[in-house]
């Protein structure tokens, strides 16, 4: 049955590597990232134009070749991550989460009994097909999802150490873009009140076994390496789109350097 080569590799305090998808809808997207040496997608269902049936088939195609296929969903809605989920997603990004109260509810709705509520999931890609016992299906992905939870607000943020503490949340994601543009720092990162973000919610992950995690850092280095020895587990370093037009822009540029 499929394994999620990213939620063992946080286990172990492992960096787990994501590229975000915004644009690209095809089959050989994970593939892609594979040869690239990343463990994780995150299929963006909330910021792009991307169907719950193409979404299905990129995680499907995921499953095949050791990428760990993830969704971020556009709400809170459960059903919006238990379609995706049951259709061979391997985790979901909640976005907008603001208090512990919330996160209760998101970890209720997401994970099966004993922990939760969750509808109950026959065969399908999450269990590579196989008849398996309701029971020990409810325990394979109780274990084997990721729930990871998007803070946006500088709001959300006062209350990490409140959200982080509720069980059944397996990562702690800042939305940095979000957070520094509600302070007022658009994506200054390095700013001091941006640091002071990031070592707060690595404080919360540290006390409360969550891994921390961190969007919109990419092409900054030093950031990076300073994040992860924060202690970040979990790095979207860049999306399909980034990827594609910085390649493509630097040969460009040296193109129309050339004299003729």
């Amino acid at each position: 049955m499929p394994g999620n080569a990213a939620k063992t590799k946080l286990a172990n305090d492992e960096l787990v590597l994501c590229m975000a998808v915004n644009q690209m809808r095809s089959a050989e997207v994970p593939m892609i990232a594979a040869a690239c040496g990343f463990d994780a997608i995150f299929i963006d269902l909330e910021h792009s134009a991307t169907s719950l049936e193409t979404a299905a088939m990129i995680s499907v195609a995921a499953l095949g070749c050791g990428i760990t296929p993830i969704a971020r969903v556009p709400s809170h809605e459960p059903f919006h991550a238990a379609r995706i989920l049951d259709a061979g997603c391997q985790g979901v990004m909640v976005p907008h989460v603001e208090t512990a109260a919330q996160t209760e509810a998101i970890v209720r709705n997401l994970r099966y009994p004993p922990r939760g509520v969750r509808s109950a999931y026959g065969t399908g890609p999450s269990l590579g097909y196989r008849a398996v016992g309701q029971g020990e299906a409810n325990e394979m992905l109780n274990r084997d999802e990721l729930v990871i939870l998007i803070l946006e607000t500088p709001g959300a943020i006062e209350r990490v150490d409140e959200i982080a503490a509720v069980p059944g949340v397996d990562v702690i994601h800042i939305g940095a873009l979000d957070v520094s543009n509600l302070m007022g720092i658009p994506a200054a990162y390095r700013d001091p009140r941006m640091q002071a973000v990031f070592e707060r919610v690595a404080a919360a992950c540290r006390a409360h076994g969550k891994a921390m995690g961190v969007g919109g850092a990419r092409g900054d280095a030093g950031l990076q390496e300073h994040l992860i020895r924060l202690g970040v587990r979990y790095l979207t370093s860049g999306s399909d789109v980034s990827y594609l037009m910085m390649a493509a822009k630097t040969e460009v540029e040296r193109l129309r350097a050339l004299k003729l």
